[in-house]
């Protein structure tokens, strides 16, 4: 709660001038598709705050990308035609640069130790300055799974993904990794990638477990690579100045519930991802699983570049060693 209301004041210090007062329906938009974790998560949230408010507040979940890309959802939080939003903290560390230290290669250990860093006090921190530096309020993470390489072809060393056209998320951490190991990192957004990899536009995808299982990209796949190379972090975010012409009680409220969901989507990594790993396993797939050296000098390279552009990376570092 102390750290809700700090947010709150400072929020109410960055925002500008108020929008229309409290909305009777938000409107919350994401990237993932419906029977998607995070997705699921939005609507378990607005069904409760229908409930706690007595039905004076409702959300309305744009799932797929229904309101545009997160760049295009972010510009829209900013100026208050999106309330809400649960994005990923790569879109937010293109203009909020600190957040890239979470996508340190091997910050975690493991799913579960994601799950620990993101629920730290040094992480709960990097929210604080949001409202004054991207105009949003971050109240609390989720994640996405560890990240993972699929491949069209055999891949038997970090020599076989030079220079393959590799699918990333559009987001300068990542970005920086992949062409630190030499590979054609190609963003692209998530609906297209089914196709692209089937129709070899892309040789190869960065992708988490419950994604390469539900959407089947193995299908097009010859090789999967059990790297588990990076953690994925998600925020969930209400605009500025949406919450700045919210009362005391529904910030309170809303801020609760937001935190609640999102933080629920961990347990749901947590408990979920062996399965997936296992179900792709029984693909026939060739599956192969690597662990840091697979990167060479990629991770050092990367850890070059990003010690001075995330000043909270030696930060969240300690409390990784901590939390192992």
């Amino acid at each position: 709660m102390k750290r809700t209301l700090g947010l709150i004041a400072t929020a109410a210090a960055f925002a500008v001038a108020t929008t229309a007062a409290q909305a009777a329906e938000f409107r919350l938009g994401l990237l993932t598709p419906p029977p998607h974790i995070w997705t699921k998560a939005a609507e378990a949230f607005g069904a409760e705050l229908a409930e706690k408010s007595g039905g004076a507040h409702s959300v309305a979940v744009f799932p797929a990308r229904q309101l545009g890309n997160e760049a295009e959802m972010l510009q829209q939080l900013q100026t208050g035609a999106l309330d809400m939003a649960f994005m990923t903290v790569a879109e937010v560390s293109n203009r909020a640069t600190d957040l890239g230290a979470f996508y340190a290669p091997y910050l975690a250990d493991d799913i579960a130790h994601a799950g620990r860093i993101l629920r730290s006090d040094v992480a709960k921190a990097l929210l604080e300055p949001l409202p004054g530096q991207v105009g949003v309020v971050g109240l609390g993470y989720g994640m996405a799974g560890l990240r993972q390489i699929v491949s069209r072809g055999e891949v038997n060393s970090a020599a076989d993904l030079t220079g393959l056209k590799l699918r990333i998320t559009p987001f300068t951490p990542i970005l920086d990794f992949y062409n630190a190991l030499g590979a054609a990192p190609t963003p692209m957004p998530l609906p297209a990638v089914y196709d692209a990899l089937a129709n070899g536009q892309v040789d190869a995808i960065d992708m988490d477990a419950e994604l390469i299982w539900v959407l089947k990209y193995y299908e097009h796949a010859d090789t999967i690579v059990q790297s588990d190379h990076m953690m994925f972090p998600m925020v969930g975010l209400v605009s500025a100045r949406v919450w700045a012409g919210l009362s005391e009680e529904d910030r309170a409220m809303i801020g609760e519930l937001i935190a609640k969901y999102v933080d629920g989507t961990i347990d749901s990594y947590v408990a979920k991802e062996a399965g997936w790993l296992e179900q792709i396993k029984g693909t026939g797939k060739a599956y192969k699983k690597v662990d840091a050296s697979f990167f060479g000098s990629a991770i050092d390279d990367w850890n070059a570049i990003w010690s001075k552009k995330a000043p909270s990376l030696d930060a969240l570092r300690a409390v990784a060693a901590e939390t192992k």
